[in-house]
């Protein structure tokens, strides 16, 4: 299997996939247009991530990979009828490249369908076989593939399992192939194993077919279809320049295929056992499949910068400039053709004046239909129009050959009338290109002035402006970044407590509190957080470090730094800091310990949490903390969190601590200064503030 799958390979995939039947669909994600993930919860053992890599290859994976946090439409769908649905079946229609999953769901069964050749294709499917939708529509000789639409399978291939040793001999009759390519494409056998037959067969590929020894033949693929059936695990195939095999060595970047068994074309080559298939596509191709969710974000940010930034009015206004001008040159060029058609009949007087004359005849004695069929052998004439009583005539070349304009003549008026009407077209063009010529004029003065804006706006250090549809699932709470670049989120009341716990806390996070009532609850998220944005946008000035939120940051624990600055946060996100206090208690304890549920008698109310076990205090925390700039998934945002991290990552930051200066007043300063809206400002303050010392937040250069 090099980048497409062989029926061969997908029948071993699917021996695979039965292991997990009984179990349950969890979610489907898409992180690329060309990939699906649907994550399955077997009745026993870890969950499963079934990739779905359009008309390339489909296996099993437990790897991380980063995750979209908006779900695509087609994703949705699926999950909306898929959703803890009961994973019963999973088939090979005959031996082609196509999969039928089958799926017990609350709305009754479903059939996913896969087709794993050409482009590929993932159609849902109900009990009926109706497209509910398809992940690409597509319309092909004998089917349709949309929805509302009955799906119907191509026409099924040859199943190799049905070619015993008189099939064999009668396909091979029949065909004015040579071997090799016979047993290709009529037996569905793919080049691969095609080759693979005519070795153990003993047979030249490039014989004829009617000259092949048909047992022979038929010996070599039972043996392989055999070994298909019987056997397990796959192999890895290395390169020639692979180092030296050793145990326990990553050579997953030396591997040019996986294969269910070994073929005699893989003698002499570098292998490695693996036990199963699905191991060994993921141990191939999985680190690239993870990487999905990065690669269409780098698509993303080379076109439009993930469509949250709009343009600026200076690329706007070039733009509408550049279409102004290339529409005022097409007004310019069809100005001068008609001046100049209008010139060349005058110039051509005589022989437009004949023209006119003859076909004026012609018409009064034969008529338009006679006429209009005599013209195509006429050398001077390309077209007649009854309707306009007109022709197309060509006007002599300069050498007097007829190689001249092309130019249509009315019957009804003098040469004279007939250079004039073109003129005359000409003259209300020119017109019309007046008007073009002033909005390209006003465009530049408009142009001239949005660069004297934007330049103004760089040496100041002002953002652009941000037009966002939605925000970024964590700006919904309080937010920061701690040492490691790991994201910190907390509640803003009670109900967002109570939400962030639920669905945000995870087995490696922490949780963390202020020992103050009402404090929000804080989580220290072990994966999610952020890396460096390698496309930040354009108009993004100096001295804003740009990051992309991922869900996995490769980080295996929280640093002491980390863990120092998530207490001293916290505090901050309570009362402590418009209380003015200089210091104050916070905890953390293991999601584990976090629960819901009260002792008997007890009532917990919204936002509140039972921990049980020991907490891990941090007693005189300092409340010392700083604002700044960052750019994350291409949108500018103000960060507040502990100073030293806020220092370390911002080349524009101010210190901050509780004081007499209102939110509310120091959001207008800020917004100012940065060209941010305070409607993003004001939900990152943390209260009341006094500036410190101003590393370039509010005052630029």
């Amino acid at each position: 299997m090099r980048e497409q799958m062989s029926g061969f390979d997908i029948r071993r995939m699917v021996a695979e996939l039965r292991l997990l039947c009984g179990g349950w669909m969890k979610k489907v994600y898409q992180p690329h247009h060309e990939q699906l993930v649907i994550r399955l919860n077997p009745k026993e053992g870890k969950q499963q991530d079934f990739i779905i890599v359009r008309g390339k290859r489909i296996y099993l994976s437990n790897r991380d990979r980063p995750m979209p946090q908006q779900p695509s439409p087609f994703a949705m769908l699926l999950r909306k009828h898929l959703g803890n649905a009961r994973f019963e079946s999973v088939e090979q229609h005959g031996f082609d490249r196509i999969l039928v999953l089958t799926f017990d769901s609350r709305v009754g069964p479903r059939h996913l369908v896969i087709e794993c050749f050409r482009d590929g294709n993932v159609i849902l499917t109900d009990e009926s076989h109706t497209i509910i939708q398809p992940l690409t529509h597509a319309k092909y000789a004998g089917r349709t593939l949309k929805r509302g639409e009955p799906y119907l399978f191509p026409p099924e291939a040859l199943d190799p399992h049905n070619l015993d040793a008189e099939a064999m001999e009668k396909l091979l009759k029949d065909s004015d192939r040579d071997l090799v390519r016979t047993l290709a494409g009529k037996a569905n056998l793919g080049g691969a194993y095609a080759h693979a037959v005519c070795s153990l067969a003993d047979a030249e590929p490039s014989v004829m077919s009617v000259d092949a020894d048909a047992v022979s033949v038929s010996v070599a693929l039972q043996s392989l279809l055999s070994d298909l059936s019987e056997g397990s695990g796959a192999w890895l195939i290395l390169s020639d320049d692979a180092p030296e095999i050793e145990e326990d060595k990553d050579y997953s970047e030396h591997v040019v295929e996986a294969t269910p068994f070994l073929l005699p074309a893989h003698e002499g080559k570098k292998t490695i056992e693996m036990p199963s298939m699905a191991i060994a596509i993921d141990t191939w191709r999985g680190a690239h499949d993870a990487f999905a969710l990065a690669r269409r974000e780098e698509e993303m940010a080379k076109t439009t910068s993930q469509g949250r930034m709009t343009s600026s009015p200076v690329e706007t206004l070039e733009r509408r400039l550049a279409q102004q001008e290339s529409a005022l040159e097409k007004f310019t060029a069809k100005v001068e053709k008609m001046q100049s058609l209008g010139l060349e009949i005058t110039e051509a007087w005589t022989h437009v004046e004949s023209l006119l004359h003859q076909t004026r005849e012609a018409v009064e004695s034969i008529g338009w239909k006679d006429v209009k069929d005599r013209v195509k052998d006429m050398e001077w004439i390309e077209a007649a129009n009854p309707a306009e009583r007109s022709i197309t005539a060509i006007l002599p070349a300069e050498d007097g050959s007829a190689n001249g304009s092309r130019v249509e003549l009315s019957l009804d008026e003098t040469v004279h009338q007939n250079a004039q009407r073109w003129f005359e077209k000409g003259r209300k063009q020119k017109e019309k290109g007046a008007g073009a010529v002033e909005a390209v004029e006003v465009t530049r003065r408009q142009l001239a002035k949005a660069r004297k804006n934007a330049l103004k706006i760089e040496t100041s250090g002002r953002l652009a402006g941000a037009k966002r549809s939605r925000r970024l699932w964590f700006e919904n709470h309080r937010w920061t970044i701690l040492d490691g670049m790991h994201l910190m989120v907390g509640g803003r009341d009670a109900k967002g407590n109570d939400m962030l716990v639920k669905k945000h806390l995870r087995s490696d996070d922490r949780y963390v509190h202020a020992d103050l009532h009402g404090a929000a609850s804080g989580i220290m998220k072990l994966k999610a957080g952020f890396i460096e944005d390698l496309h930040p946008p354009s108009t993004l000035p100096e001295g804003v470090p740009a990051f992309r939120l991922v869900d996995d940051i490769g980080v295996a624990e929280f640093s002491e730094e980390a863990q120092q600055q998530a207490v001293s946060i916290s505090l901050a996100w309570s009362r402590a800091w418009n209380a003015g206090r200089a210091g104050g208690t916070v905890f953390w304890a293991k999601p584990g310990q976090v629960s819901k549920t009260a002792e008997s008698g007890e009532y917990i109310g919204k936002g509140s949490f039972i921990i049980r076990g020991q907490r891990n205090w941090h007693r005189d925390v300092q409340l010392d903390l700083a604002l700044g700039l960052v750019c994350i998934n291409s949108v500018p945002l103000l960060m507040c969190g502990e100073r030293d991290m806020v220092e370390k990552i911002c080349d524009r930051w101010a210190s901050i601590t509780p004081g007499r200066e209102k939110k509310d007043a120091l959001a207008v300063r800020i917004a100012k200064a940065t060209g941010l809206s305070t409607d993003d400002i004001l939900p990152v303050v943390p209260g009341s503030c006094d500036v410190g010392m101003d590393h370039g937040l509010f005052k630029f250069g």
